[in-house]
C-alpha cells in the first residue's frame, strides 16, 4: 500500500482548487494537518478577531472532509517541527503544501525541506510571485504597470475539482479544536462579527454568487459605504476558503467595467505579495526615508498623544465618517474599503501618528488581516510605500462622507448621530451635536496645515 501523505494547511482551508490535496490524494492515503504556529521565529502571531475566524473555518473543512470520511488532525507548537515529527511517527512518504510568501513561513518551509521530503504548490494568488516581471526581467514595484501585465498574462484558468480521498491505516492522535483556544471568551466580545460572518467555503460561495448578480453596478456601489455593493470576500480569500482563481472563473461570464475592477482587486493581492517577496518586512519598515525621524508624532519623540490613538481605535474622533468604520471593524471585524482609506488618511495625516500604530490595529481586529495586503495598504495611504499615494494627497474626511452618501452607514454604527437629517451627519454643527458625540480632535483645515507644515520640514 502507498505512504500516507501529509497535506500542510495554513492559509489554504479549502478542497476544491487546492493543489496540496490533489496531489498528495494521487500519491496515498491523505493525513490534513493544521499547525497552530506561534512559534517559529520571527511569526507575528494572529490577531484576535483572524483567530475567531481560523476557529469556524477549521470546523467547516474539517466537516467537509467529513464528506470523504476523513478528518482534520490538529496540533500547536512550531510546524517545522511537528510536521518532521507526524512525517516519522506515520511513516508518510512527503509533505505537500501550498507556497506562502511571509517571510516567517518561507523560513518554515526551508526548515521542514531539509527534513523531510516537501512538495509545494501554487494556488493561493492568480500568479506566483516573480512569475510576471517587466521588459528587463525585474519584479514590479508599481502596480498599474503590474496589473496590465497580469491582464495581458492571465487568459483563464483550470480550476482543479474536489479530490477523492483515501484515508490512512491509522490516524495520528490531533488536538480538540477547543483546545486551541482561538475563541475570546473573558470576555467574549465576538458577538457582532458572528451575527455578520459565516466562515467556511460554501458560505464563501454563496455570497459570491449573490454579488455575481450585481457585479456591474460594482465600480459605482464599492465607494458606497450605505450599501450592501462589496463582495466581502476578503475575510473568506484570506483564509484560503476559496482560492482567487476560483472567483476569477466564476466571473467569466461578465464583461462590465466593474467586473474589470473587481479583477484588478484581485490582482492588487498579487501586487502585495510580490511587494513582501522583495521587502519581506515591508509591513514593518518604511521604504522612503525621512519620515520615520522627522515627520510622526511617535512614542520616542515624546509627542505622542496616547488618548488620540485610542479615540481613533475607539471610534471617537469627531468625524462620524471615521468613527463609523472604527466602531464597524471592532463590532464585525471588518471595515468597508473607502472608509479604510479615509480612516487610515485620518490618523496618519490629521493626527501624524505613524502608520505603523494603524497597521497593528488593523492586523488585531481585522478578520482579513493580511501581512502582505496589510502592510501594502497602510505604506500606500502614508506615502511611505515604493508604490504609494503622495503624502500632501490628504484626504478630506467630511466631504468624502458626503460624496459618498454615508449617511445610512454613520446612522448604523455611530447611533447618538442617528436622528440627524443627511445634510448634517456627515459635519454635526455645534450646536446640534449630541453630549453623548465628541467634539473634532482637530479642525481638518488646521490638520491639514500642520501636515502640510510637518512634511514640508521633513522634506527641508
Amino acid at each position: 500500500m502507498a505512504k500516507p501523505q501529509i497535506v500542510w494547511l495554513r492559509r489554504d482551508l479549502r478542497l476544491r482548487d487546492q493543489a496540496a490535496f490533489c496531489a498528495a490524494a494521487d500519491a496515498g492515503p491523505v493525513i490534513p494537518v493544521y499547525v497552530l504556529d506561534d512559534e517559529t521565529p520571527g511569526n507575528r502571531k494572529l490577531g484576535g478577531a483572524a483567530r475567531w475566524w481560523l476557529h469556524h473555518s477549521l470546523k467547516s473543512l474539517d466537516d467537509d472532509l467529513g464528506r470523504h470520511h476523513s478528518k482534520l488532525v490538529l496540533r500547536r507548537g512550531r510546524a517545522a517541527d511537528i510536521l518532521a515529527e507526524l512525517v516519522a511517527q506515520t511513516g508518510a512518504g512527503a509533505v505537500h503544501g501550498i507556497h506562502h510568501y511571509e517571510p516567517w513561513w518561507r523560513e518554515a518551509e526551508r526548515d521542514l525541506a531539509e527534513r523531510t521530503e516537501l512538495h509545494l504548490y501554487h494556488g493561493n494568488y492568480l500568479m506566483p510571485p516573480g512569475k510576471v516581471t517587466t521588459g528587463a526581467g525585474d519584479p514590479y514595484k508599481i502596480f498599474t504597470p503590474f496589473k496590465n501585465a497580469m491582464f495581458d498574462r492571465i487568459h483563464g484558468f483550470d480550476v482543479l475539482e474536489e479530490p477523492s480521498l483515501t484515508n490512512p491505516d491509522d490516524w495520528p492522535e490531533s488536538d480538540r479544536l477547543d483546545d486551541l483556544n482561538l475563541l475570546p471568551s473573558t470576555p467574549d466580545w465576538s458577538g457582532g462579527i458572528g451575527e455578520a460572518w459565516t466562515p467556511g467555503t460554501n458560505a464563501a460561495i454563496a455570497r459570491f454568487e449573490d454579488f455575481l448578480d450585481k457585479v456591474s453596478d460594482y465600480e459605482d456601489d464599492r465607494n458606497l459605504p450605505s450599501e450592501d455593493g462589496s463582495s466581502r470576500m476578503s475575510p473568506h480569500l484570506h483564509h484560503g476558503e476559496v482560492s482567487p482563481r476560483m472567483l476569477w472563473d466564476a466571473m467569466s461570464r461578465h464583461t462590465s467595467e466593474g467586473a474589470r475592477t473587481y479583477r484588478s482587486e484581485l490582482i492588487w493581492r498579487d501586487f502585495a505579495q510580490n511587494l513582501i517577496y522583495q521587502f519581506p518586512d515591508y509591513p514593518e519598515k518604511s521604504y522612503r526615508d525621512g519620515y520615520d525621524d522627522h515627520l510622526w508624532r511617535n512614542p520616542n519623540r515624546g509627542h505622542l498623544i496616547e488618548s488620540e490613538l485610542e479615540a481613533w481605535q475607539n471610534g471617537r474622533t469627531g468625524y462620524p465618517i471615521v468613527d463609523a468604520g472604527m466602531r464597524q471593524l471592532w463590532q464585525t471585524g471588518w471595515m468597508h474599503n473607502r472608509v479604510r482609506m479615509i480612516a487610515a488618511s485620518f490618523l496618519i495625516k490629521h493626527l501624524l501618528i505613524d502608520w505603523r500604530h494603524g497597521e497593528r490595529w488593523f492586523w488585531d481586529t481585522l478578520v482579513d488581516a493580511d501581512y502582505g495586503s496589510n502592510g501594502c495598504n497602510w505604506q500606500w495611504v502614508s506615502g511611505t510605500g515604493v508604490d504609494s499615494n503622495m503624502f500632501v494627497r490628504i484626504m478630506a474626511p467630511l466631504s468624502q462622507s458626503e460624496k459618498f452618501d454615508a449617511a445610512d452607514y454613520i446612522r448604523k454604527f455611530v447611533p447618538e448621530l442617528a436622528d440627524m437629517s443627511d445634510e448634517q451627519i456627515h459635519d454635526p454643527p455645534d450646536e446640534c451635536r449630541p453630549e453623548a458625540y465628541p467634539a473634532k480632535l482637530i479642525g481638518h483645515k488646521e490638520a491639514r496645515e500642520r501636515a502640510l507644515e510637518a512634511y514640508h520640514a521633513m522634506k527641508d
